[in-house]
C-alpha cells in the first residue's frame, strides 16, 4: 500500500510539471497520456489497472491523485522558479522535474520514469 502510494504520488508529480508558467494554468483536471522509462514506453493500464490516470491540482493546494476509482489526497506547490512540482502528504515529499508545460499539455520526469498528462477541459 505505501509503495502504491508512492508511485500515485510520483505520478502526480510529473504530472504537474511546469516550466516558465504559473500555478495558475496548473489548476484542473489531467490525464495521463504517455508514460516512457529509460525511452520505453510504459503500459498505463497494464501497470494501474485502469486508462483513467488523473491528477486534480485545486487553487488552494489541495491535490488529488486518481486511479480509476481510488484516490489519494495530499498538497502541491511549484518551486520558485516554476522548475519542479513538489507533491507532500504526510508520509512522503516527491519532487519532479518539469520538462514541458502549457495550458493543455504536461510533461514531467521523476525517478519513475517521464510522464505526458493532458488538461481535461472542464466540459468533460
Amino acid at each position: 500500500m505505501v509503495m502504491k502510494k508512492i508511485i500515485l504520488i510520483l505520478i502526480c508529480l510529473i504530472g504537474l510539471s511546469v516550466t516558465a508558467q504559473t500555478e495558475k494554468e496548473l489548476v484542473g483536471k489531467w490525464i495521463l497520456v504517455k508514460w516512457t522509462k529509460n525511452g520505453r514506453n510504459q503500459d498505463i493500464k497494464a501497470q494501474f489497472k485502469t486508462t483513467q490516470v488523473l491528477q486534480i491540482f485545486s487553487e488552494n493546494g489541495d491535490f488529488e491523485s486518481r486511479i480509476g476509482s481510488d484516490s489519494q489526497y495530499s498538497k502541491w506547490k511549484l518551486s520558485k522558479n516554476n522548475t519542479e512540482l513538489i507533491v507532500v502528504d504526510p508520509s512522503v515529499s516527491i519532487t519532479s522535474s518539469i520538462d514541458y508545460f502549457d495550458t493543455k499539455k504536461r510533461v514531467i520526469t521523476s525517478e519513475m520514469g517521464t510522464f505526458e498528462y493532458k488538461k481535461i477541459p472542464d466540459a468533460e
